[in-house]
């Protein structure tokens, strides 16, 4: 992974928060970023698309949903840094959390997740 690529990818706050996001909860589809957010569904997709682009997300797709987590691939000095940057948005990603913890109808996953 490309250390310049990957931070001009993390440059934008909004896939920094993304990628913050994944992290923490292992796992994400579209609509829960979405509804955390408060974006619209093409927007968090374009920028889920650079982000796999990137080499910092895989996606898989379960029926009508697709989730997307952090690459397996990720070298260990990709996991420190979102670990860093996580704790420097700590109070952000706080309140983020708790909105998707109200969202209702949040998908079920029926896979086990590596």
């Amino acid at each position: 992974m490309n250390p310049s690529r990957l931070f001009k990818c993390l440059g934008d706050e909004t896939r920094l928060t993304l990628t913050l996001l994944i992290r923490h909860e292992g796992e994400l589809c579209v609509c829960e970023m979405t509804h955390c957010l408060q974006e619209s569904q093409p927007k968090v997709s374009r920028h889920l698309a650079q982000l796999r682009t990137c080499g910092l997300l895989s996606d898989r797709r379960e029926g009508q949903w697709v989730y997307y987590r952090i690459a397996e691939t990720a070298p260990e000095w990709v996991v420190e840094m979102l670990q860093a940057a996580e704790k420097g948005q700590d109070k952000r990603l706080a309140g983020l959390r708790l909105r998707l913890a109200g969202m209702g109808n949040r998908p079920e996953r029926r896979l086990a997740m590596c």
